[in-house]
């Protein structure tokens, strides 16, 4: 029986489980649209902006696994979608995009809104396809579909509005993607690692995102290595929650006590990371590398083996090979060192009544300390990921999503829309920045619109902080970095949306918990110190010089209340 392209897209989507498309409506979209109207199954959500609807997508794919939605309509709509089609690829998760597009007659004649998205898409996507006529849509659709899902990243489709109102008589696809297969590494492989590991004396392990699934037999490589455990921030919600022998991370927002234990080592042995900073490996260690993708091995330092594997199946096969570790004193010496940092920053954390502004570290304390034991926690980039990555205690159920390897602005709420859709009943708490809060301040009234509980937490301290402390550590005076913020609680009641404002840290505990019980959409506004410091794991000379250089920049340019102010904020405690 015939029925249009629309309609096998919608049936073909509909059949392999998915159960929600983000995206912007639009005259080259209306055909698609109107075929998830007639079919009742798949929920349109109704976004407004693309890029969010990207980023949605994204954060639906990373927290289920399964492959997520989103579409734009011709020209500027699809065009929106790139940023946030970026983070998902680079994320790795599996994600579609229908790219509607002008008229077919009218490519390649400078039509109203014309773009090539076959091309412009190419940069931040597996597979991406424009379909010219009928017979080449199933085809063409079915590929996407698949390598999306076997590929772990983006596909996008391009289809001309004229095409999907015309009929076929193709029928979805009884199969569409293969299971993600079993990969182990052959015994040469192993034995080279075995080998390398015996003939160790301290062993450091950096575990990273592509650990999913495997921390307790991660713990128990590194029990018998006696070796303590570094993870980048990817790794965080795998790795960190019960683990003796976890020592923080590493990084430009990590520990000093992972960054020691690292560069403390005479063996480094990485797990499902490819850890992009070069400067926080050590340079005389031995290095080892596991991952499930070939491309990542030795993609950020010279490796004596490197092993293609999947980290659960390569650790299963790696135990029997290997010596149980007797001699402690690496472990201990870096759990210690640990236990000094955790000390420190903890100390960071607290607030007094009556103190103002509030420390935002105190803040992201109290979120952690008050929300739910799965509750998922989407953070920005910037100074809102330092505090999360710090702070934020993850137990197994809790879940953490943020730019993390695309480092995009103003992902932390439009991820959350994507993570409270996908799990209406779970508690979804967005870590915003103010800077990213308000650059897509449009889709916090989607939150009301389509009736998502997300809880925001917004950090106000009036000001783009990460990139101010990154002008201030180099030398410069900050500029275009302040924000005149309006009152944000009274904002999100104008929109019909509960607002909190918080400014004292004797009212947050409160504050949050309030937010926290209610049956509906919350934004807390959490005036913060904005002359906060966020201090790498290793300070050098370089960086001292230069943060001296800005000081004496402020007072020549008559800024010195501000150098107080840096002083107050953190020195007075």
């Amino acid at each position: 029986m015939a029925h249009t392209i629309a309609e096998l897209m919608a049936e073909t989507l509909r059949s392999i489980g998915v159960r929600r498309v983000y995206g912007v409506v639009g005259d080259s979209l209306n055909g698609f649209t109107d075929a998830l109207r007639r079919q009742k199954e798949i929920q349109w959500v109704h976004m407004r902006h693309e890029e969010a609807a990207a980023f949605a997508a994204g954060a639906e794919a990373h927290l289920t696994g399964e492959l997520a939605v989103c579409a734009g309509s011709c020209g500027p709509g699809n065009l929106h979608l790139i940023n946030g089609l970026f983070d998902c690829h680079r994320s790795r998760v599996p994600v579609l995009a229908i790219a509607a597009h002008i008229p077919s007659a009218e490519i390649g004649s400078s039509y109203f809104q014309a773009t090539h998205p076959e091309i412009l898409f190419r940069e931040c996507s597996h597979y991406v396809e424009l379909v010219s006529n009928p017979d080449q849509m199933p085809r063409i659709f079915e590929k996407a579909i698949r390598r999306a899902i076997a590929d772990r990243g983006v596909s996008v489709v391009v289809i001309p509005g004229d095409i999907v109102l015309q009929t076929t008589d193709a029928k979805p696809p009884k199969w569409i993607a293969p299971r993600r297969p079993l990969v182990r590494p052959d015994d040469q492989d192993l034995g080279a690692l075995a080998e390398l590991l015996n003939g160790a004396r301290r062993v450091t392990m950096l575990c990273g995102a592509g650990c999913a699934g495997a921390h307790d037999l991660v713990v128990r490589l590194a029990d018998l290595l006696k070796a303590p455990i570094v993870h980048p921030l990817r790794g965080k919600e795998y790795i960190e929650y019960d683990n003796p022998f976890d020592v923080g991370m590493t990084g430009l927002i990590g520990f000093s006590s992972g960054y020691r234990a690292m560069m403390n080592c005479d063996t480094l042995l990485m797990l499902g990371t490819d850890f992009p900073y070069r400067q926080f490996y050590p340079a005389d260690a031995k290095v080892a590398q596991v991952d499930i993708r070939p491309e990542s091995l030795g993609n950020r330092c010279r490796l004596d083996v490197g092993v293609v594997g999947d980290v659960a199946l390569t650790i299963e096969a790696l135990l029997p090979r290997l010596s149980l570790r007797t001699d402690r004193s690496h472990l201990d010496d870096a759990l210690a060192d640990y236990r000094r940092a955790r000390a420190n920053l903890d100390g960071l954390a607290e607030g007094k009544a009556g103190r103002k502004p509030m420390h935002p570290q105190y803040v992201a304390r109290m979120v952690s300390e008050l929300a739910a034991d799965d509750a998922v926690f989407t953070c920005d980039v910037g100074t809102p990921t330092v505090w999360a990555a710090r702070y934020l205690k993850m137990n197994g159920q809790r879940r953490l999503i943020g730019s993390f390897n695309h480092g995009s602005m103003a992902n932390a709420m439009v991820q959350a829309i994507g993570a409270q859709a996908a799990y209406p009943k779970r508690q979804v708490v967005s870590l915003s920045g103010d800077g990213g809060f308000t650059m897509m301040m449009g889709d916090f009234i989607t939150l009301s619109q389509i009736g998502l509980p997300v809880k925001i937490v917004v950090f106000n301290n009036g000001t783009l902080g990460f990139v101010e402390l990154e002008m201030k550590a180099t030398g410069f005076l900050d500029e275009g970095v302040a924000l005149k913020n309006p009152n944000f609680a009274k904002m999100a009641e104008g929109a019909g949306i509960k607002g909190v404002r918080v400014e004292d840290p004797a009212e947050l505990s409160a504050a949050l918990s309030t937010a926290f019980a209610h049956d509906g959409p919350v934004l807390v506004d959490a005036v913060t110190a904005r002359q906060e410091l966020v201090l790498p794991p290793k300070t050098t000379l370089e960086q001292a010089y230069r943060f001296n250089l800005f000081m004496l920049k402020a007072v020549l340019d008559g800024r010195a209340t501000e150098l107080i102010d840096l002083a107050r904020t953190n020195l007075l405690r």
